[in-house]
C-alpha cells in the first residue's frame, strides 16, 4: 500500500511540475528571462529556492548518511555551511547584485570576467569557466540523479538505472520549457517541502528511539572513533579536521547555481530577507538530518544503510499512507534540485562559451539544447562511474568553490583581478581540487583537499595585487 501511495503522490507531483513548465514557458521567451527570470525574484522565492538548490540529495541522503556513518563529529560541517550562506548573501551578495544590475550580467562567468582587458584572454577565461562548470555539474547532477535512482529502487524495487532515467527526463521537461521562472517556482515549493520533512521525520525518530537518554547510551557504548566530537583525532589532527570540514561551507561563494539566486533577486531588501530565510532553513534542515542520522544508528545499528537512512527511517517509522506520501514527495524534491544546476550549466555552454552566437535569433533554443547535452552527460556519469552521493557532491562543490570563490572574495573586498591572473587563478583552483580529491582521497574533513585549492588560487590573485601596485 505504501508503494501505491508513493506512486500516486509522485504522479500527481510530477504532473504539477510539467504543468509549471508549460505555464512558465510563456514567460521564458528572451535569454534574460530564460536564464535569470529578468532579475525579478522576491525574498521568499530567492531564499527558499537558494536553500533547496544547496541541498536535496546532498542533505537528505548524503548528510544524514554521513552522520550515521561517522557520528557527531560530522556536525562540524554545519557551522561552515551556515557561515557560507551568510557570507554569500550578506557580504559578497551586495557586490554581486549591484554589478549584475549595472552591467546586465546573466551568469557568474560574466561577473568574473568583467574586468578583462585583453579580448584573447577574456575569451580563454570564458571558455575555461564554461568547461569547468559543465564538467563539475556533470558530477553534481549525477549525485542528484543517483538519489532519484536510489529512491525509486527503495520505493518500487526497480533498478537504479530506471530511476535515474525517469528522474532525468522529468526534470528536463519542465526546465527545458520554463527556464529560470519554472525553476524558481519549483524550487520554492521544494525548499518548503524539505523544511517540513526535515522537522517531522527527525522528531518522530528522536522520540521513537527514546530521546536524549537513548542517544547518551548509544554514544557511551560506541567506540571513540564514532562518539567523540573529533572522531579518533586529537591535537593538530582534530584541529585540521574541524577546519577542513567547516571550510567546506565557504565553497558556496563559487557555486554558479547558488550565486544565480542572488543575481536574480529584485532589490536589496529581497536579498537581505532572502538571506535570512536561507540561513534559518539551513539551520533547521541540517540539524534535523543530524538528529535523524544518530537516531538511525540506534534503530539500524552498524548494518551499512548509510545513504539509505532517510528512506529507511520513513519506511520504519511512518504508517502506510504517510510513509508513501513523505517518500514520494521527497523523491520529487530530490529530482527537482537538478533544475537550477542544469539551467546554469546550459547557460555556461550557450551564453558563456558563446554557442548562442551560432544562431543569434535562437538563443533560448541553444540554451535548451545545451541543457539536454549536460543532462545526458550527467546520466552517463551516474551509471558508468559509480560513487556515493556525498563524494560526488563534495568534489563538485570543492572544485567550483576553489575555481570561482577566491575571485568573488577579491572582487568583494575591492580588488579587480585581470587577464592572465584571472585565468591562472581559476585553473589553479580547479586542477588542485581535481588532483587532491582523487589522488589523496582524504574525504570530508581533509584539510588539504578543502583548503589547499583555495590557497593556491588566492595566492595568484595576491601576487598580482602586490606586483602590479603603483
Amino acid at each position: 500500500m505504501a508503494n501505491l501511495d508513493a506512486l500516486i503522490t509522485l504522479i500527481i507531483y510530477s504532473a504539477g511540475l510539467v504543468g509549471i513548465g508549460f505555464w512558465a514557458s510563456k514567460n521564458a521567451q528572451s535569454e534574460d528571462a530564460f536564464i535569470l527570470a529578468d532579475r525579478s525574484l522576491g525574498s521568499v522565492v530567492a531564499g527558499l529556492a537558494y536553500a533547496a538548490s544547496t541541498s536535496s540529495a546532498w542533505v537528505l541522503l548524503g548528510f544524514s548518511g554521513f552522520v550515521y556513518a561517522i557520528g557527531p563529529s560530522a556536525m562540524w560541517m554545519v557551522p561552515g555551511i551556515l557561515a557560507g550562506y551568510a557570507v554569500v548573501w550578506f557580504w559578497s551578495g551586495k557586490v554581486l547584485q549591484e554589478d549584475t544590475a549595472e552591467h546586465d550580467h546573466l551568469t557568474l562567468t560574466d561577473f568574473v570576467s568583467q574586468h578583462t582587458d585583453s579580448p584573447t584572454i577574456g575569451r580563454l577565461i570564458r571558455i575555461a569557466a564554461s568547461l569547468i562548470i559543465a564538467f563539475s555539474f556533470s558530477w553534481y547532477i549525477a549525485a542528484q540523479l543517483q538519489g532519484a535512482g536510489q529512491a525509486f529502487n527503495d520505493l518500487f524495487d526497480s533498478s537504479l538505472a530506471l530511476g535515474v532515467v525517469i528522474g532525468a527526463a522529468l526534470i528536463l521537461v519542465y526546465t527545458f520549457l520554463g527556464g529560470f521562472v519554472a525553476v524558481s517556482i519549483v524550487d520554492t515549493v521544494q525548499g518548503a517541502l524539505i523544511g517540513i520533512v526535515a522537522v517531522i521525520l527527525p522528531a518522530i525518530a528522536f522520540f521513537h528511539v527514546g530521546g536524549f537518554p537513548a542517544f547518551s547510551e548509544m554514544l557511551a557504548e560506541a567506540p571513540p572513533s564514532f562518539s567523540s566530537a573529533f572522531g579518533d583525532r586529537a591535537g593538530l589532527a582534530a584541529l585540521g579536521f574541524v577546519i577542513g570540514l567547516s571550510a567546506t561551507g565557504f565553497g558556496a561563494l563559487g557555486q554558479p547555481h547558488l550565486v544565480a539566486w542572488i543575481m536574480a533577486a529584485r532589490d536589496k531588501r529581497a536579498r537581505i530577507e532572502g538571506g535570512a530565510i536561507a540561513c534559518a532553513w539551513g539551520a533547521v534542515v541540517y540539524t534535523g538530518m543530524g538528529v535523524l542520522g544518530l537516531a538511525a544508528r540506534i534503530m539500524f545499528g552498524e548494518i551499512g544503510v548509510s545513504e539509505g537512512v532517510f528512506f529507511g527511517s520513513a519506511t520504519e517509522l511512518l504508517p502506510g499512507i504517510f510513509a508513501g506520501i513523505v517518500a514520494a514527495a521527497t523523491l520529487s524534491a530530490i529530482m527537482s534540485t537538478v533544475d537550477s544546476q542544469l539551467l546554469v550549466a546550459g547557460a555556461a555552454l550557450s551564453h558563456d562559451l558563446g554557442l548562442a552566437r551560432l544562431a543569434p535569433k535562437r538563443k533560448v533554443l541553444i540554451s535548451r539544447l545545451a541543457i539536454i547535452l549536460v543532462c545526458i552527460a550527467a546520466v552517463g556519469v551516474t551509471l558508468l562511474l559509480p560513487s556515493s552521493i556525498f563524494e560526488r557532491v563534495l568534489f563538485a562543490w570543492v572544485a567550483l568553490g576553489a575555481t570561482f570563490g577566491p575571485i568573488v572574495v577579491a572582487r568583494t573586498i575591492g580588488w579587480t583581478p585581470r587577464n592572465g591572473y584571472l585565468l591562472a587563478s581559476m585553473l589553479t583552483g580547479f586542477f588542485l581540487s581535481l588532483a587532491l580529491t582523487f589522488l589523496l582521497a582524504s574525504g570530508p574533513g581533509g584539510i588539504w583537499t578543502t583548503i589547499a585549492p583555495w590557497v593556491g588560487s588566492y595566492a595568484i590573485l595576491t601576487f598580482e595585487r602586490f606586483t602590479t601596485r603603483k
